[in-house]
């Protein structure tokens, strides 16, 4: 049977790829096993091989609504996906720029959009530091995710400008000459041919600005208080079990994503499969 134009058969699996994603699975969940082990250990003396004593403490703390745990993970949760959604939104037009025209300076642009990843990240972060300050955007909510842009926004522009440096605009003028409006060429044509990249990049977005410590802790002033310094904190007051729950906790959207974009990036995702519907 034919496709129809935009989209493409399944493919059946295959042993090698169950073997491929099945060694992922197993290398991103065995060194969670420790930790599981250590979030439900109330007693754990050497040379025991398993705890003496088992409790669920540590998360009837973290899952406890008097507890930071919650508001800590809502706030990551927050930054992250803020933080992904601008640095799209800043991505795309720039990373078009980059893959598609050749103009005179690109490799200066290219080095600056790298800097924010190259300078150290303190001497980066104290320099806006004070700039925010006198902006008022220190140890506020907005800062934070302003500041996480820094790191992410690089990864972003490049991922997607990898992207378009392989698109093909002859799509867009042939949804042109079939009278599709630009909303609609931006939504049916080059969407889905962007899309791949524009999902690695969110993971990258996502998972770099949920693991941020040192920028939130400088900016955010200890007003705005994330899981990474909250594992911290509890790292360093020596309570093993809360640091391990924790820890899971802080761990599991990564994998997640990772999962989640591995399943829709499986196969031909880089297809046009919505110019079918104009």
């Amino acid at each position: 049977m034919t496709p129809r134009p935009g989209t493409f058969p399944r493919s059946g699996s295959h042993p090698g790829r169950v073997l491929a994603v099945s060694a992922i699975l197993l290398g991103v969940l065995l060194p969670l096993i420790p930790l599981l082990i250590w979030s439900l250990a109330h007693r754990w003396l050497y040379p025991a091989v398993l705890p003496t004593e088992w409790s669920l403490r540590a998360w009837g703390y973290v899952f406890s609504p008097t507890s930071q745990v919650l508001r800590a993970a809502g706030y990551s949760t927050l930054v992250a996906a803020t933080v992904t959604l601008l640095a799209s939104l800043i991505g795309i037009p720039a990373g078009r720029a980059l893959g598609l025209y050749h103009f005179r300076g690109k490799r200066v642009v290219e080095f600056l959009i790298l800097a924010p990843i190259i300078v150290p990240t303190l001497a980066v972060a104290m320099g806006i530091h004070v700039a925010f300050i006198r902006y008022g955007l220190a140890d506020t909510l907005p800062g934070v995710i302003l500041v996480h842009l820094i790191p992410v926004t690089p990864y972003m522009v490049l991922i997607l400008a990898s992207i378009f440096a392989g698109y093909n605009v002859e799509y867009e003028e042939m949804a042109r000459t079939l009278g599709a409006r630009p909303g609609q060429v931006w939504w049916h044509v080059m969407l889905p041919l962007i899309r791949p990249g524009l999902i690695v990049g969110g993971l990258f977005a996502f998972i770099i600005s949920w693991s941020q410590y040192l920028l939130t802790l400088l900016i955010g002033g200890g007003q705005v208080i994330t899981l990474p310094l909250l594992l911290f904190t509890f790292a360093s007051s020596g309570d093993n079990a809360i640091t391990a729950a924790l820890s899971i906790l802080f761990i599991a959207p990564a994998v997640l994503v990772l999962l989640f974009t591995t399943r829709h990036l499986s196969g031909p995702q880089a297809a046009i499969g919505g110019f079918g519907k104009l």
